[in-house]
């Protein structure tokens, strides 16, 4: 529907405000909430996810089309639960031991809201013995590990063994600039990804296989 497109559309470009109105506009018309979540925000941070892999656009623009779809996704929240809407999955990630680095993390936190999972984000400096306590307490279907060191990456290693140790049977998947994907098969993460839209990409594909 065209109302569904200019939410899209505006997503794409940050206008949160009129993102806002146009989901009032299309509540007021009795659209399905899952309808205006799934064909106008979720369509737009795809739009937005691709352009940012494809390079024409970048960070700044990512994060601006991050607020509008956030305050979106605020106010449907509400309508979701009421009607019974589950998320697609849930991520839980952070930013390993010793490492404060969160740019990329946010990123792939983003583009996994945008793409319809709930997303609990530790922040920066994790340690081993809380992610696996946090793991417990969310039950993620996803763990997402960033590090953007290579003195902190090894950090990795320690939190997958840990997690697998405790029973913890989520898709891991690790990232960050020194992260390669022989690093990854190596600590026995499920998952490695070179920027936040192929992570979504490869936890879909897992997750639907």
């Amino acid at each position: 529907m065209l109302i569904l497109e200019k939410i899209s559309e505006n997503l794409q470009i940050g206008n949160a405000n009129i993102v806002l109105e146009l989901i009032e506009k299309s509540i007021e018309e009795g659209l399905p909430t899952e309808d205006i979540l799934n064909d106008g925000l979720i369509k737009g941070m795809s739009v937005v996810g691709k352009k940012f892999k494809d390079g024409e656009i970048f960070i700044p623009e990512v994060l601006i089309a991050a607020r509008a779809m956030t305050k979106g996704i605020e106010r449907l929240e509400p309508l979701l639960t009421e009607s019974g809407v589950e998320p697609k999955g849930k991520l839980l990630i952070g930013t390993v031991q010793d490492d404060l680095h969160d740019i990329g993390k946010n990123l792939v936190s983003i583009m996994f809201r945008g793409a319809g999972f709930q997303v609990v984000d530790l922040g920066v400096n994790i340690t081993v013995d809380r992610f696996v306590e946090e793991a417990k307490k969310h039950l993620p279907d996803v763990i997402g590990l960033s590090a953007l060191l290579t003195t902190t990456m090894v950090n990795m290693e320690r939190i997958v063994k840990a997690l697998r140790d405790n029973g913890n049977k989520s898709i891991i998947i690790v990232g960050g600039a020194p992260v390669t994907e022989e690093y990854a098969k190596s600590i026995n993460a499920d998952l490695y990804a070179r920027n936040a839209v192929e992570g979504v990409n490869k936890t879909l594909r897992l997750m639907a296989s």
